[in-house]
């Protein structure tokens, strides 16, 4: 459910941390720590945020959608499923897109449609359905990243969401070919 100023004072309460301030302890405390475990959770809680609009002026002010590009590239599934999962939930709002466009974000995603970690390959699927436009179609389009789109459209019987998701990638960013 998205929030908004009144429906946030309710949640956090008089004597609540203030939601920039909560966001700042999360990121301060990932990058503080070691532990595999605390730093899934932290980006995990960091993910959840992400989806809701009234709070992308918080991600924007402590940089966390660069923070979850830095993580993709972790060995850690886990942290990374996490991290494309946020990459996701911000990425239908153009300039968070244009942030992570910006960032390098795109390649980044595009290699997430290879893992062996479904939810992985389905946030990838949702971030590129919403980072594609007129600027970096020839980027996303290059010709084994379609045909990897396709093969995840057929695969219907293997995952209806990976079907789903790739056949409404490709019906909106894939002219048909006649």
């Amino acid at each position: 459910m998205f929030t908004n100023d009144r429906r946030q004072g309710e949640r956090t309460g008089r004597y609540g941390t203030p939601r920039l301030q909560y966001l700042q302890e999360l990121v301060t405390q990932f990058q503080n720590s070691t532990n595999e475990e605390t730093k899934e959770r932290l980006v995990a809680n960091l993910a959840n945020f992400a989806y809701d609009p009234d709070n992308y002026t918080f991600l924007h002010q402590l940089n966390v959608l660069e923070l979850f590009l830095d993580c993709i590239t972790e060995p850690n599934e886990k942290l990374v499923e996490f991290e494309i999962g946020g990459v996701c939930n911000s990425c239908a709002d153009p300039p968070n897109a244009a942030i992570i466009t910006q960032c390098g974000g795109i390649p980044l995603v595009v290699q997430c449609l290879s893992s062996p970690v479904k939810n992985t390959v389905n946030y990838a699927l949702g971030a590129l359905y919403y980072l594609c436009n007129k600027s970096n179609r020839e980027e996303i389009l290059k010709p084994e990243v379609v045909d990897l789109i396709n093969r995840y459209a057929a695969a219907e019987a293997v995952s209806v969401s990976f079907s789903n998701l790739a056949k409404a990638f490709l019906e909106k960013h894939v002219p048909e070919k006649n």
